[in-house]
């Protein structure tokens, strides 16, 4: 395996927290003044460094994000769908954070935060936030609304949003209505998503067929785009780590991880190692190799063989992938770390195959920084254990 400059994973980890950390403060970071997953992701990649290295420069640069974006009180506020708007005094309320899965994902974070600092207001947003499934909406299946304002739609992007933070809730508090919730998502999504042709999964579906882009018989969306695909590959690996080993779901939970896996080398390409934005069509005319997608596979590709659910026979895609990403590093005149190739944030409006290619790309764009981040960390907890298997 080629690692250039010979350093590690967790060395460009750090060169990409860095390079987001010297250009942006946590308060800078998009929707400012409201929580929101696109920080989310990149923040869940910077605590893996900071597990990793200990530096508490990464502990802090989470803290302040929350302390912007939390009042006093760590009251979280549901009342509203649009932006946040900020208080005269300077203070920003999350008029999101419980109207939209979205919101909920950077929830995830505050479990290290209380647990260092036992400040409260951290505790009453974890128990606000996750209390806030309870209530959230469902379809006629179980499966819950993306958005308030999407009504029955799933979209395959929230089992990670939402799949994580509740599995921390049920077992912090020690009640397993939210984790049995989580684990439904992620079997409904295996049920009615999936493409069995293909073994990947579609980016929504509709059952009431009344979306715009619902397939008018299956209430599916057209196309399969790499970075929904890929969080939901993730999130059945966080969920994992959070729910008893000797759950009934575990053993189902862990063959879908591997069917997805094993279904996605057919479409790596051969050339750079990545995988596409819109995955299945490799060789269509406009489709692109897309970075964020290829971080998330290649963290759930080196997590799920270092936890032994994924066979070692399949390590050469994975360092494929990360030797991939590597080479298409660059360094700006500052000499920050550089990640091109992101697809910026994505809904499905009318999922027509133009509508995914023509998707701005975008460097050191938060998906990418956070997904190429976490894979950073996954990558030498890999190594690590493949040196120990020497």
């Amino acid at each position: 395996m080629n690692m250039s400059e010979n350093k590690r994973p967790v060395d460009y980890g750090k060169e990409m927290c860095n390079a987001i950390m010297e250009t942006q403060r946590p308060a800078q970071l998009w929707p400012a003044g409201a929580m929101f997953y696109i920080p989310g992701v990149f923040l869940s990649g910077m605590q893996r460094m900071w597990h990793l290295t200990g530096e508490t420069k990464y502990f802090d640069y989470i803290k302040e994000y929350f302390d912007c974006v939390l009042p006093p009180d760590g009251g979280v506020y549901g009342i509203h769908h649009e932006i946040p708007i900020p208080k005269t005094d300077g203070d920003h309320y999350n008029y999101r954070a419980l109207t939209m899965l979205d919101c909920k994902q950077p929830c995830v974070l505050l479990h290290d935060l209380y647990d260092e600092t036992g400040e409260d207001k951290y505790l009453k947003a974890i128990k606000t936030i996750g209390e806030s499934m309870y209530f959230w909406p469902v379809n006629e299946y179980g499966g819950y609304w993306h958005m308030m304002t999407q009504h029955h739609q799933m979209w395959m992007d929230g089992a990670y949003m939402a799949g994580p933070l509740s599995v921390k809730y049920a077992k912090r508090f020690g009640d397993p209505t939210l984790r049995e919730r989580a684990i439904h998502q992620v079997f409904l999504m295996n049920d009615y998503i999936k493409d069995e042709k293909t073994g990947l999964y579609f980016h929504g579906w509709d059952p009431t067929k009344e979306a715009e882009w619902a397939d008018p018989e299956t209430g599916l969306s057209e196309n399969i785009w790499g970075r929904a695909v890929g969080w939901y590959a993730v999130a059945i690996l966080d969920i994992l780590d959070d729910i008893p080993e000797d759950h009934p779901a575990v053993e189902r939970l862990k063959q879908i991880e591997v069917d997805l896996l094993t279904a996605l080398v057919k479409y790596q390409d051969p050339v750079t190692g990545k995988w596409y934005q819109v995955l299945d069509k490799p060789g269509a005319e406009g489709n692109w190799v897309e970075t964020s997608c290829t971080s998330l596979f290649a963290y759930s590709y080196a997590k799920a063989i270092r936890k032994g659910i994924l066979s070692t026979e399949y390590a050469p895609v994975l360092e494929k992938a990360y030797q991939g990403l590597i080479d298409g590093l660059y360094y700006d005149e500052n000499n920050r770390l550089i990640l091109g190739g992101v697809c910026t944030g994505t809904c499905i409006e009318a999922g027509t195959y133009a509508h995914y290619i023509n998707r701005r790309q975008v460097q050191n764009d938060l998906h990418g920084a956070g997904a190429f981040t976490l894979m950073c960390a996954e990558m030498e907890l890999y190594l690590e254990t493949k040196s120990e298997r020497k």
